[in-house]
């Protein structure tokens, strides 16, 4: 049985314009987008519909897991509770990012990792979620047992995307010894003498680990056709060692140098919509703001908040100069999905699927008033 829906008096962002008029949705995709008011359907007042925002990297599910130190939650409830968090925010594909790697600092061992990603999958078989929902493997290359953990997603389908990352101090995101020391020291309540310690086996894990683990995840990841991210670029030779390993998205460079050089070998930039939204990176890095300024941003990734990352694509669209509503859309949606071979989302087109999202602004803050995930109304 055909089933449609028209969704009518509509602001409708395409992929390089705003159309005013209708939409029409059947059997999961886009039909027809007509200008004008011909058509009589749903009545959207007048609101914006934008394609479902496509999440690349969100470390939202741990925290539902792994509330308070030493609590775990029911792995299946963590990942509904984390599913309409999300859904509710306008993304209706995530790649939930999961860690391969622990270390001193992580709460969480590698059997936890596995029953998240169980839960995932079976609330995917149940058809339990909202939003569709992937794997992200966030790839601690330090880590002594890096490939151990890897090892726990073989010949796991979900897997569309690898990073590769090193926090290791004097490392990439924390080159400044004083902002690790602030981040890790706090958190960890280390004495100056026992941080010490902390800090020389991190950098020696780092020196024996790092080099093998990425040579060797990547070239997994080549094989497997799993996209891979490099993590807090800081030089154009860690660019040029990302571009060596096959790399296809820049993740969160930490200097303007890093994501220029991305840029120019063709890398998606990708950098978290907190930032945008705060102006500044919390570590004092480079600003998204700026590299948005500059035409060096590509896509947006909520990272901690999701509700941030329909929030950076209409404060882009409204407040930073050359930087079209369309446009800004672009990188919570097409360009993401773009960026992982989703290349049936991501952009409100003939034939592709209606993953969509009504939102009104009020005070310069979108409001998502309805969500649909293939033409069925999620949130």
């Amino acid at each position: 049985m055909t089933t449609e829906t028209v969704l009518s008096n509509a602001r409708i962002v395409l992929a390089d314009e705003i159309v005013e008029g209708s939409l029409v949705l059947r059997d999961g995709f886009v039909a027809g987008i007509d200008a004008g008011t011909g058509r009589i359907g749903e009545d959207m007042g007048g609101d914006f519909i934008i394609p479902g925002l496509v999440e690349l990297h969100t470390d939202h599910l741990e925290g539902h897991y792994a509330p308070r130190p030493k609590v775990r939650w029911n792995p299946i409830a963590a990942v509904l509770a984390h599913d309409a968090q999300v859904a509710t925010a306008g993304i209706t594909t995530v790649l939930d990012a999961l860690r391969v790697g622990m270390d001193e600092d992580a709460d969480l061992t590698l059997d936890d990792i596995r029953k998240l990603a169980d839960a995932i999958e079976d609330s995917v078989a149940q058809d339990r979620l909202r939003a569709d929902h992937f794997l992200h493997l966030r790839c601690e290359v330090s880590a002594p047992d890096c490939l151990k953990a890897f090892a726990n997603f073989d010949g796991d389908e979900r897997v569309r995307l690898a990073s590769l990352m090193d926090h290791a101090p004097g490392q990439r995101q924390f080159v400044n010894l004083e902002t690790y020391a602030y981040y890790y020291q706090r958190k960890l309540k280390l004495s100056d003498r026992d941080f010490q310690k902390f800090c020389e086996k991190r950098m020696t894990e780092s020196a024996q680990n790092s080099g093998p683990n990425r040579v060797f995840i990547a070239a997994a990841c080549q094989e497997r056709g799993i996209v891979l991210a490099s993590h807090d670029d800081a030089t154009s030779a860690h660019v040029d060692e990302a571009i060596e390993q096959g790399v296809r998205v820049a993740e969160f460079p930490t200097t303007e140098e890093a994501a220029r050089a991305s840029k120019a070998a063709g890398l998606g930039v990708l950098m978290g919509a907190p930032n945008v939204m705060r102006g500044a990176s919390h570590s004092g890095n480079v600003s998204a703001r700026t590299l948005a300024s500059d035409g060096l941003l590509d896509i947006l990734s909520s990272d901690y908040i999701p509700f941030s990352l329909i929030q950076s694509a209409f404060f882009l669209g409204d407040m930073v100069e050359g930087i079209s509503l369309p446009q800004a859309v672009a990188m919570v949606s097409k360009n993401p999905a773009q960026a992982v071979g989703l290349d049936d989302r991501g952009v409100i087109e003939q034939g592709r699927r209606a993953d969509l999202v009504r939102v009104r602004v009020d005070d310069h803050v979108p409001v998502v008033r309805t969500v649909w995930r293939q033409g069925r109304r999620v949130a």
